[in-house]
């Protein structure tokens, strides 16, 4: 009998960089919705699919290497198998690191959840000379284990098939039990039984015998659970006396001990399945890999690419976003009826929208997807990492900040390939003071051209100072500590030009759906301001706090619109002032500050849109005042010093 229902949840659970967002985005194609977990900064990536008579809702769950409550990825994606139960868990393997890759498998049967095993980049391990007995590995784990190359499409169709078979009862299964030595199977046995004694109704919403392993592992999260509940204490005091007699007896720490027993299961499993027909050949891939973490020729690579990478979002979306925005406003603004600024303010904001969106994050996200995909990412990360965890970072981080020349928003979108919530504040909070392309011109258009490209280069290295500043302090505030680089590095492959169209699709599509409204209200509600004549008024209540920073009160407006686009900050300046002259209005210690403040203070809306998208209210209002704090101390000690100099 199948069961009768119309609709399958699939989770698919993986390693990183074994193909499952290639798989998750051949099956699904642009039917996909990006969000984020409740509660969390881990993404949330949902697709759906027809297939057959039934209605495959997809769930990309985070890459990790296991299920331990190490990180917010791997909570994320046990706690929905466990508690959510989806029909079956497609679990990716990469064929090539076979090894590795079980160890999460195991966990998987562990959790007793509903399993079948696409085994993918099989033509990469038959390369390496690795023959993998596809019906023994099946006969052995007890679920279905179908190849795959994920990225030409082949066996992506069987494995879904599998997976919906398995999901509707047509295909049984009899997992494999995944059995311990002695000594540790007699200790999860006792505290098994104590668990289903103790705490029936947790039993229910987890298995019994994974809280067991789980509690010897000492895991934080389900520590804390067990110890809420009735009875709970006394579970976790059988727990420690357990621990305490097998550490004694093997003479290491108990999750030493468990995963010694997880990778001897793993060790047999490969034993059984997997021969060496030949030995493997110095690929291309193999010496590009050599060649790009070399310590000399990595870095001069590294500076080309990212110095392309530069190039492309800054000085080609620089020269689009100009040909865009003047196209769109000799066609838009004759339009707009005469003295009306709210009306003048929605369209602005549009405009803005698409002048962001074509020439700066399209490209980011296909210049993203293609490093990623292509395997070089985690070569600069890792040539980078020295450098960066000085702050508390690690060496992927350094690909937004250098994005943040060209535009604040795309780097902070950029926020998410870090790996925690904390490193993602840190990260994001440096980026917002990075001097994007639109800053540079109000830069040039006063010190450069009236103190010289000096003083401009001074401004961008003392800015540079303030941002490392700034993220040390922020890894020495912020609980937690740093998290070392620990990032397979995939071999090097030729990415597929339909999956990263994709990618770059949806995220986009996500981020017009966001961005775009919040950008013409936010327009709007300025010009509405203008219309009622409430700038001045504005404008007025700023006055002390420019007045500390030795500005003339007619830099508030510019400073306001500035909060839109930071390019109207030189317009609107020339508007107030009533010359473009700036020497005129502006000494030249007002000219450095005015500039230092503009780098500093509250983003441009599409880049505070972008932080709420990526880190919520909480953490983008705190972003935004440290901004404020932070270009408010500097933009007055700048005045002060400068004063002082006879400046």
């Amino acid at each position: 009998m199948y069961k009768p229902k119309t609709t399958i949840r699939i989770a698919l659970a993986a390693n990183a960089n074994t193909g499952k967002s290639t798989f998750f985005n051949q099956v699904t194609g642009a039917s996909q919705h990006v969000g984020n977990w409740p509660g969390k900064t881990v993404e949330k990536v949902e697709g759906f699919v027809k297939f057959g008579m039934y209605d495959v809702h997809i769930l990309d769950l985070p890459g990790t290497y296991s299920l331990s409550a190490y990180s917010e990825e791997e909570m994320v994606a046990r706690e929905y198998i466990a508690i959510h139960k989806p029909d079956v868990v497609l679990n990716i393997v990469d064929a090539s690191a076979i090894e590795r890759n079980l160890y999460l498998t195991v966990q998987l049967l562990e959790l007793e959840a509903p399993i079948v095993v696409a085994l993918n980049m099989i033509d990469v391990a038959a390369k390496k000379g690795f023959k993998i007995n596809v019906e023994r590995f099946s006969e052995i784990l007890g679920v279905p284990v179908i190849p795959m190359v994920a990225i030409s499409g082949r066996g992506v169709g069987e494995a879904l098939s599998k997976a919906v078979e398995v999901a509707i009862g047509k295909i049984k299964t009899s997992p494999m039990k995944v059995v311990y030595g002695l000594e540790v199977e007699k200790a999860l046995s006792k505290l098994t039984e104590e668990l289903r004694e103790k705490l029936p109704n947790m039993c229910k919403l987890y298995p019994a015998r994974w809280l067991a392993i789980k509690l010897l592992e000492e895991d934080e999260d389900i520590l804390r659970k067990v110890s809420n509940e009735p009875g709970g204490p006394e579970v976790i005091k059988l727990s420690k006396d357990i621990i305490e007699q097998l550490e004694a007896m093997h003479g290491e720490p108990i999750q030493a001990i468990i995963a010694s027993e997880r990778y001897a299961i793993v060790n047999r499993i490969v034993k059984e399945v997997l021969t060496v027909e030949k030995e493997p050949l110095v690929t291309f891939g193999e010496r590009l890999d050599l060649l790009t973490t070399h310590m000399v020729w990595g870095y001069l690579i590294l500076i080309a690419v990212m110095s392309s990478v530069f190039a492309s979002v800054f000085m080609v979306g620089g020269f689009l976003s100009g040909l865009i925005e003047d196209s769109l406003s000799t066609l838009i603004t004759p339009l707009i009826p005469e003295g009306s600024n709210f009306i003048r303010g929605l369209v602005d904001g549009l405009i803005a929208g698409v002048v962001l969106v074509i020439p700066y994050v399209i490209p980011f996200y296909l210049i993203l997807f293609f490093l990623e995909n292509s395997g070089y990412l985690p070569r600069a990360a890792f040539l980078l990492d020295a450098i960066m965890h000085r702050i508390g970072l690690h060496g992927k981080a350094f690909i937004p900040l250098l994005l943040g020349y060209g535009c604040n928003v795309p780097a902070c979108l950029g926020c998410r390939i870090m790996e925690t919530s904390r490193e993602k504040l840190i990260l994001g909070l440096m980026i917002t003071m990075i001097p994007c392309a639109a800053r540079t011109i109000i830069i040039l258009s006063l010190v450069g051209k009236y103190l010289g490209v000096h003083v401009a280069l001074a401004i961008y290295a003392l800015d540079l100072i303030i941002v490392f500043t700034v993220g040390k302090i922020a890894s020495k505030s912020l609980p937690g500590g740093p998290v070392g680089l620990i990032m397979e590095m995939p071999p090097y492959r030729m990415p597929s030009l339909k999956v990263i169209a994709v990618e770059t699709y949806v995220r986009v599509r996500e981020f017009i759906v966001i961005a775009f409204p919040l950008l013409i209200v936010g327009s709007g509600f300025v010009g509405l301001l203008n219309d009622l004549n409430l700038l001045k008024a504005l404008s007025n209540a700023f006055t002390p706090a420019l007045n500390l920073l030795g500005l003339p009160s007619l830099t508030a407006i510019p400073l306001i619109f500035g909060i839109l686009r930071k390019e109207l900050t030189i317009a609107m300046l020339a508007e107030a002032a009533g010359t473009a002259e700036f020497n005129t209005v502006l000494t030249p210690r007002q000219m450095v500050v005015f500039s230092i403040f503009t780098i500093l203070y509250i983003p441009c809306i599409a880049t505070i849109i972008a932080l709420l998208k990526e880190y919520g209210l909480r953490k983008t209002a705190l972003i935004a005042l440290t901004n404020i704090s932070v270009a408010t101390i500097v933009s007055a000690l700048a005045n002060v010093v400068l004063k002082s100099v006879g400046l």
